[in-house]
């Protein structure tokens, strides 16, 4: 059965979960109030509380005259100088949110790095059985809707050194069939889409598509995730039809960022 990158350690520190998490969020949002840290966490605001001290004590966070949170020192160059993730994700939320609107089901955003994807964001449908969110999670990349999508965008050469034999050498299970990936990423190209049915967890299928920069590189893949119980085959175009109007209203909006924030104001 394939497995998620990283598994939880035998004994889950939560605290430092939950710091680590609220650190991660004020890189990639910029500003947190103690209540939205206590609603994204699920912990009572007296605790969120506590843990926003501790991150302005070691200087992972500044407190300012509104009582709003946001990167400290420490984390001081992602906040002044936002990379493309956090670029990639502040764009694509609305789109996202949207895309749940229309089709009721989870929304996932995930850029790659070496064989591994992230997800940078996640919006959750409102069914009661649904996928939970992604955001923060690293899965190897071959695993992912995402993954494939982007791994699709390499030459061979390209992927070859992505998955380089001696890295596998002490878990050569662990090294995916390069053979058979490559017919599959041939197939993504193909379509311009890549259908997960249950390859990254058991009862789950995911589909998705690129989202590129002006110059038609693909930054990252954009799914939406529902139960296997869910999925009826005969709903993929329009499914496809969706994801790639959101993925074009994206890349629309990463393009002509002045525009945007002028429309939003």
């Amino acid at each position: 059965m394939d497995k998620p990158l990283k598994n939880p350690p035998a004994y889950l520190i939560n605290s430092v979960d939950h710091a680590l998490r609220i650190a991660a969020m004020l890189q990639l949002e910029g500003e947190l109030t103690v209540s939205e840290v206590a609603e994204r966490l699920g912990v009572a605001r007296s605790t969120a509380h506590r843990l926003l001290a501790m991150l302005v004590y070691r200087d992972f966070a500044v407190q300012d005259e509104r009582r709003v949170y946001r990167a400290g020192p420490v984390l001081e160059l992602a906040a002044h100088s936002p990379s493309l993730a956090s670029r990639l994700r502040a764009t694509a939320l609305p789109h996202m949110h949207r895309l749940v609107g229309v089709l009721d089901e989870s929304v996932n955003l995930a850029v790659r790095t070496g064989a591994t994807v992230r997800f940078i964001a996640s919006v959750e449908c409102f069914q009661t059985l649904r996928i939970g969110s992604r955001e923060g999670m690293v899965f190897p990349a071959h695993h992912t809707t995402a993954g494939l999508l982007l791994l699709a965008e390499l030459t061979g050469d390209e992927l070859d050194a992505v998955y380089p034999a001696e890295r596998y050498a002490d878990h050569p299970a662990d090294r995916p069939d390069l053979t058979r990936l490559r017919a599959e990423l041939s197939r993504v190209r193909r379509n311009g889409f890549a259908l997960n049915q249950g390859r990254s967890e058991r009862g789950v299928v995911a589909l998705g598509v690129p989202v590129r920069s002006p110059d038609g590189t693909a930054l990252a893949g954009l799914s939406v995730s529902m139960p296997s119980g869910r999925y009826d085959r005969r709903r993929l175009p329009s499914l496809v039809a969706a994801l790639s109007r959101t993925a074009t209203a994206i890349e629309s909006d990463l393009a002509h960022p002045a525009r945007t924030r002028a429309e939003t104001r």
